[in-house]
């Protein structure tokens, strides 16, 4: 039983260049906590030190942003699609 978890090109570095990744099926918080455990070094980027999710990562289970389902707490079913997606911010004032 496992997900894809698609993964950004700034995050790629840290998953040896993989742009899809797998990990076991549960609940968001558990699928990214097995994430962590293959890469560490990508932990960082999507947790604080208290072990929250970063306010700057977005989740999605496939076209539904997790924090309008149960956040962490959301199903992820066997062979659904999870994507990390970290806000973009900047730009030009006009």
């Amino acid at each position: 039983m496992s997900v894809t978890v698609r993964i950004p090109t700034p995050l790629r570095p840290y998953t040896g260049g993989k742009k899809e990744v797998s990990a076991q099926s549960g609940d968001v918080e558990g699928v990214l906590s097995a994430l962590t455990q293959s890469y560490p070094d990508l932990r960082r980027h999507l947790f604080t030190e208290q072990g929250v999710l970063r306010s700057f990562v977005n989740v999605y289970l496939g076209d539904e942003d997790v924090r309008f389902l149960n956040g962490p707490k959301t199903p992820v079913p066997d062979g659904a699609q999870l994507s990390i997606v970290p806000s973009v911010a900047g730009g030009v004032p006009q």
